[in-house]
């Protein structure tokens, strides 16, 4: 793939790894991040790392620079994101990776009255804007060290060839992405993190425990 990947939210962790991971595979991608300074080190950082073409900017400059954005930010962050956003996505793929964990019952689902973090992004950039939802329920730390591949990707969308673009952008990660369906199932791997934050907690799941699909 050769398309411009802003990841908003790439000075985090989930961003940052997913953008090393696309960075590596030879994709040009720019960090966003409300600090464009703090961007632009960690961009620097990981362009000597991954060898690959990474620059730093604000959230609404990355936007403006890419042809698809991916959104990895708090769940607490995401209208911000979306409102910085909004005038510079018209015509283009977002990617939301938010899972709407509301501390200190993080372990409890908690789902929002829209009924999933990606249809509430739906409604903050509005009509015009192709919402895919995926990369819920993989450690951003599995990714970071090259295990993503462990755990299987479910990628939301209304359209199947907005969602397939997300599956080959899962690919280029290293994992396998698979068609999970309309943008609103997209609660049902946003719920499952919380089922795993659970399930890590009780039987002491140190590396974080991850979905396996068996069949396809």
């Amino acid at each position: 793939m050769t398309m411009v990947v802003a990841v908003i939210g790439g000075t985090g962790k989930l961003g940052g790894a997913l953008a090393a991971c696309w960075a590596k595979a030879g994709m040009e991608v720019v960090l966003g991040s409300r600090d464009a300074a703090r961007a632009a080190a960690a961009a620097t950082a990981m362009a000597a790392a991954t060898g690959g073409r990474v620059s730093g900017a604000s959230y609404a400059e990355a936007a403006a620079a890419a042809s698809l954005v991916v959104m990895a930010v708090p769940f607490a962050s995401q209208e911000e994101v979306c409102n910085a956003i909004r005038p510079h996505v018209l015509g283009k793929l977002v990617v939301d990776t938010t899972v709407p964990l509301v501390p200190p019952k993080v372990m409890r689902v908690q789902l929002p009255p829209e009924g999933a973090a990606a249809l509430r992004a739906q409604q903050f950039l509005g009509e015009g804007v192709a919402v895919v939802s995926a990369f819920h329920n993989v450690a951003a730390h599995k990714i970071a060290k090259g295990a993503g591949g462990d755990c299987d990707v479910l990628v939301f969308g209304d359209k199947k060839e907005e969602r397939q673009q997300v599956v080959e952008l899962a690919a280029a990660a290293g994992m396998r992405g698979f068609h999970a369906g309309a943008l609103a199932n997209s609660a049902a791997a946003e719920a499952l993190t919380s089922v795993l934050i659970f399930i890590n907690k009780h039987y002491g799941v140190e590396d974080g425990a991850g979905i396996r699909l068996v069949g396809p």
